[in-house]
């Protein structure tokens, strides 16, 4: 394969902790453009990730014929225009997650991928993690036998990012907790289990522990300090029963709560086993046979995801093959995402379609 070149879009957090790293590592690739808002920013990532130029302006970047992949890490209200444009130019995308701000948004980047026969790849980078796809590989060779709940708990304590930032203006981020976290949990949920029909979502939302954001004591605020001047109409809590074509899922997820308790993880249950998968890191599955119970905790070197994710975006680009983290894949989430807000909204418990 050829080395490609490539353009990072938005040089923050995610960008020089995963993207900017892997891209270095890899020798399929090199970077070209170093893009960011702010001309400092993109300076400090040229320099630490040997890119070639650090500009201001994404649209300079995508009108390169060089240019063979994108990284798309901006906050959420710009992924669709960044990706749509970057698809129109004729470059593959790897967009950050959430998709987009919702399922209409996420739909219309799947359509101009097809449209201009790219390839857009989500990072939903959990799909690529080990143990993951451990647990996967037991459903799919029906290990738990009938699998038919599925609970998954994404709880911090007094733990809200970049208060007043975007982060927390809906405007910027379509939401709070589930779309920023509860994204990564549903989507590993729906991966691990096949993407079954979703039927009917009911849901709740609470903005509580924030109301008064100079009233707001808390132990840790990754993309702060806090802009009390700015603004916070996001949820930090949310809840939900979700019924499918397969098993049920049920789900509490809280950026900030009074209790102190971090709770991170994922609960499969079948008839003949059971897993508990403990987020980013191993699972312990429980079953019996003869009469007997068995606990079992494996143990296996863990790949790194996100250098994984970067290398089959690269490869996949070059072969033109849909892969796990592909849009067509992925855009189910956006979906059900979509309705557990609205069932918040209304109060009620909605149906798909």
């Amino acid at each position: 394969m050829k080395k490609v070149k490539v353009a990072v879009i938005g040089n923050g957090t995610i960008a020089n902790s995963q993207h900017g790293p892997a891209y270095l590592k890899n020798p399929l690739s090199e970077i070209k453009y170093c893009v960011d808002i702010i001309p400092e920013r993109a300076q400090a990532f040229r320099e630490k990730f040997n890119g070639e130029y650090a500009i201001t302006d994404y649209h300079e970047a995508i009108a390169d014929p060089e240019v063979d992949i994108v990284s798309v890490c901006v906050p959420n209200y710009l992924h669709a225009p960044i990706t749509i444009d970057s698809l129109k130019a004729g470059k593959h995308v790897l967009c950050e997650k959430p998709a987009a701000l919702n399922y209409a948004e996420a739909s219309a980047m799947k359509k101009a991928a097809d449209d201009n026969h790219r390839i857009l790849n989500i990072g939903v980078v959990n799909r690529f993690n080990t143990a993951v796809n451990k647990v996967k590989e037991k459903i799919d060779a029906k290990e738990l036998g009938k699998l038919y709940h599925i609970y998954c708990s994404f709880r911090a304590y007094r733990s809200i990012p970049g208060l007043g930032g975007p982060f927390t203006t809906k405007d910027m981020a379509g939401g709070g907790v589930l779309i920023d976290w509860g994204v990564h949990y549903l989507d590993l949920i729906l991966y691990c289990i096949g993407n079954p029909a979703i039927r009917t979502v009911s849901a709740a939302t609470y903005s509580e522990m924030a109301k008064d954001m100079k009233d707001y004591a808390y132990t840790s605020m990754w993309a702060g300090p806090p802009d009390y001047n700015g603004t916070c109409n996001v949820e930090d809590f949310v809840t939900g029963m979700i019924r499918t074509g397969g098993p049920t899922i049920t789900l509490n997820g809280a950026w900030a709560q009074n209790i102190n308790d971090k709770a991170t993880f994922i609960e499969f249950l079948g008839d003949k086993a059971g897993i508990k998968l403990q987020y980013g890191g191993n699972y312990t599955m429980w079953s019996s046979r003869d009469g007997v119970l068995y606990e079992t905790k494996p143990s296996f070197p863990m790949a790194d995801m996100f250098y994984d994710e970067i290398d089959a975006f690269i490869k996949c680009s070059q072969e033109g093959k849909k892969i796990r983290s592909n849009i067509d894949q992925v855009i189910a989430s956006s979906l059900l995402m979509d309705k557990i807000y609205e069932s918040a909204a209304k109060e009620k418990e909605v149906g798909i379609g």
